[in-house]
């Protein structure tokens, strides 16, 4: 199996985790030398938090188990293109290389909206490689947002007690 391949799919797992717990499954993770060094999945809902994006918890891990901010040499595999503040932060992290599975273009800063990685006016640039795992990583997240429409619309149905107009008139 491709070497790419191999590492989207512990990615891809992180994601399936983030899903479990009812959060947008994105998941990443980083390697050096052939080691996964740092892992995470999105888990904002979860901690309450902007910041615990799976990248950025990856980043943190990476950073303990080598003891070091900076991850040259490290390659990030990440299921759904980073926004602005992962983006950010895997340059200020060094990060040499990004495989991405799927872009995201309300949000993605690794390209589709802006390209954060690649401004020639950073100290730092970061190669990437696009779409590994693609069809994995876009199929997660429709499953996802399908999965939510459908919960909203059963809430807002459920909300609605028997005998309570939604405020709409009704012709008998």
């Amino acid at each position: 199996m491709d070497k790419d391949l191999y590492y989207m799919k512990k990615a891809l797992a992180q994601a399936k985790r983030a899903l479990l717990l009812g959060e947008v499954p994105i998941g990443c993770v980083i390697v050096c030398g052939d080691k996964v060094v740092g892992r995470g999945f999105n888990k904002r809902n979860t901690g309450k938090t902007t910041l615990a994006h799976a990248e950025m918890i990856a980043i943190d891990k990476a950073s303990k188990k080598l003891g070091d901010w900076r991850l040259e040499g490290c390659t990030m595999y990440v299921t759904l293109e980073p926004c602005q503040m992962c983006s950010g932060a895997i340059v200020q992290s060094r990060i040499d290389r990004v495989v991405i599975g799927a872009m995201n273009p309300k949000a993605g800063c690794a390209g589709s909206i802006l390209d954060l990685l690649n401004m020639k006016e950073f100290n730092h640039q970061v190669e990437k490689t696009l779409g590994v795992g693609k069809a994995e990583s876009e199929a997660l997240l429709k499953e996802f947002f399908t999965d939510l429409r459908i919960r909203n619309k059963e809430e807002k149905r459920a909300a609605l007690e028997p005998g309570q107009s939604d405020g709409s008139k009704t012709n008998l």
